[in-house]
Order: C-alpha cells, then sequence, then structure tokens
C-alpha cells in the first residue's frame, strides 16, 4: 500500500493502539521515522522500538508503547505541518505544548529534536 504521508501514517497507527490499550504497534521503518521514535523515547513518552526484518526483506518497527497506572503516558499526538499544508514557525514563535507540559517535535536543519533541546 502507498502511504502519500509517512510520518501521519505512523502517528495515526500510534493513536489507533493507544485506543485499544496496546502494548505494542508496528509501522514501516524509514530514517524520518526512526529520528521521530528517538525523540519519543528519549523523551519519555514510548518505552521503546526495535527494527525488525521480516522475511520478504521489509522492515519494521515494532514500538512499545508505554503506560502509568493503567493510563497512556501520550495523551494527545498530532501532526501540525502536513504535505498539504506546510507550517514554518521561528524559533521564537513555537507555542507551549500542554502549557508546557508537552513536547513538540521538531525537523530543523540541524535534524530531528524536540522543541525543549
Amino acid at each position: 500500500m502507498s502511504v502519500n504521508d509517512p510520518l501521519g501514517d505512523m502517528l495515526t497507527r500510534i493513536r489507533n493502539a493507544l485506543m485499544r490499550n496496546k502494548r505494542n504497534v508496528n509501522t514501516p521503518a524509514s530514517a524520518l521515522r526512526r529520528r521521530v521514535l528517538d525523540v519519543l523515547k528519549s523523551e519519555g513518552y514510548i518505552r521503546d522500538y526495535a527494527e525488525v526484518e521480516h522475511a520478504n526483506g521489509l522492515k519494521e518497527f515494532e514500538i512499545e508503547l508505554k503506560y502509568f497506572e493503567g493510563d497512556s503516558v501520550i495523551r494527545e499526538i498530532k501532526r501540525i505541518s502536513k504535505p498539504g499544508r506546510r507550517v514554518y514557525s521561528g524559533v521564537k514563535d513555537l507555542p507551549l505544548v500542554q502549557n508546557g507540559l508537552g513536547i513538540a517535535i521538531l525537523s530543523t536543519p540541524k535534524g530531528v529534536m524536540s522543541d525543549a533541546t
């Protein structure tokens, strides 16, 4: 299946798995997805992820979701800048996410990072 928005697809898979209280979710592997998962892991929103290679040569990430006292650590996950509507912002113009309790994941010339770094 062809996906026009691979990052949006990964976020939707995570969102759907969280709604069903799944412990793990799989998504096709890519370099951008790996960098976003690295940020989610370093910020404590997922437990871990591993790259799994299938017999047909396709690679997937198996993402282990994180829960605390039965509730998901991720309260809301959404994509702001989409392929059909790009959003560009200066560092001084970044809004607070959840009044400073959440993070925004940004793609910059220096790589993918959270707004806290």
